[in-house]
């Protein structure tokens, strides 16, 4: 796949961690769509709890947060229920080492942008829309619906090493691997 997008969804808040993606209570489930429902479950923002029932997340499969996204713990679990729950990009200024992986393995887009361009992006109007293009290393982000202008759409390049463009092209790891060995 060398283009994604859709409806994205900001958390304006640095360190969202492994526990908070989703709660360890749930890491015993049997199966990933199990974790479905829980995802940002936990998390809080400015003190207060989070509505993960909000219908703009619902609906998002590209989620925008601030730095060290994925800190924590080096669980699957986390990464699993971005998958369950249709979200192929996530755009931070930063992502804990170990989480970034395991998101390239799974499939899921990782960009990482500087923090002025983080900047820009929280400050466009809702509701956003953001499109890929994984072979220009392009990312735009814009007003979705009726009442966008061309001015309220941004683009930004973002860099990415040929292995995790590989991973992301073949649909994460074991899809890599099946093709090649």
């Amino acid at each position: 796949m060398t283009r994604f997008g859709g409806p994205a969804f900001r958390i304006d808040r640095d360190n969202i961690n492994t526990d908070e993606i989703i709660p360890a209570r749930y890491l015993t489930e049997s199966s990933k769509i199990a974790l479905q429902p829980h995802l940002l479950e936990d998390l809080l923002i400015d003190g207060k709890k989070f509505d993960n029932r909000a219908p703009e997340l619902q609906q998002a499969s590209i989620l925008i947060s601030r730095k060290n996204f994925g800190c924590g713990s080096s669980r699957e679990h986390a990464v699993w229920v971005l998958e369950v729950n249709d979200i192929s990009v996530v755009i931070a200024e930063s992502f804990a080492r170990i989480f970034r992986q395991n998101m390239f393995n799974c499939g899921i887009l990782a960009i990482e942008l500087d923090a002025a361009a983080i900047a820009e992006i929280f400050s466009l109007p809702e509701p956003l829309i953001a499109q890929v293009d994984l072979t220009r290393s392009l990312v735009e982000i814009g007003q979705h619906g009726q009442e966008a202008s061309a001015g309220a759409r941004r683009s930004f390049l973002f860099t990415l090493n040929e292995f995790d463009r590989q991973l992301i092209s073949a649909g994460g790891w074991l899809a890599y691997a099946d093709s090649r060995y």
